[in-house]
């Protein structure tokens, strides 16, 4: 088989891939905002913090809406004019997975075992979109290490399994957070790009700060001039 070789310009042109896991109301839906010129694919109804903008929105309420909205993303020459494709969010696009293979077995198991395969394989093909930078909002849960005790904050997914391998398609996976100013108790919201105990995130290009500010703009910028100049 012959080896397939590519340049860092060519990873650059790619587009950056990002997971943003965040609490209720932390804002990153307004993430969406952000973005260079955005298309919303929203399973949530959740919309109201972006009334100041005209982003496109796409409904999802069903798995069809879903896989027509990638090949709409993939193929049609509307598509062209977005930079980068906004799901809102992954957590409640899978419970929309989820519910449609509820229906479709009899054993609740086999509906999970079809859940993860189904989610999985949806994120890899929006991950994969070529030219697009795509951005996925998750809710974020608590998990217990029942080795160690320890509790951290990842991804939320239905299903016991699915949140902890969800990270794993990333190269960036960031948490937004929000944090006040010591001396005014003013709050200020970031994205953290590198884990502690308590908080899953990662940075695989090298390039970025461990706390950014909540603009994907920015980040995408900043992680492409890394590529492009070798910096990572």
């Amino acid at each position: 088989m012959a080896l397939r070789f590519s340049t860092t310009d060519q990873v650059a042109n790619n587009g950056v891939k990002v997971l943003v896991h965040g609490f209720a109301g932390v804002g990153k839906t307004s993430l969406c905002a952000t973005a260079p010129n955005p298309v919303i694919l929203s399973a949530e109804s959740g919309l109201l913090s972006l009334r100041k903008h005209s982003i496109p929105v796409i409904e999802i309420s069903t798995v069809e809406d879903l896989m027509e909205a990638h090949q709409w993303a993939l193929n049609a020459a509307e598509a062209a004019q977005f930079q980068t494709i906004c799901i809102d969010s992954i957590s409640e696009i899978a419970e929309v997975v989820l519910a449609n293979a509820k229906r479709q077995v009899k054993d609740p198991r086999a509906a999970y075992g079809e859940l993860i395969e189904k989610t999985m394989a949806t994120i890899r093909a929006f991950r994969d979109l070529q030219g697009k930078h795509v951005y996925m909002a998750a809710k974020m849960e608590p998990f217990k290490d029942e080795t160690t005790g320890i509790v951290r904050y990842i991804a939320s997914m239905p299903g016991s399994k699915l949140g902890g391998q969800i990270p794993y398609l990333f190269d960036e996976v960031f948490r937004l957070g929000i944090g006040k100013v010591p001396t005014t108790g003013q709050e200020y919201r970031f994205l953290q790009t590198q884990p502690d105990l308590q908080y899953d995130a990662k940075d695989r290009s090298g390039a970025l700060d461990a706390l950014e500010p909540p603009d994907l703009t920015h980040i995408f910028n900043k992680i492409i001039g890394a590529l492009q100049n070798g910096q990572s």
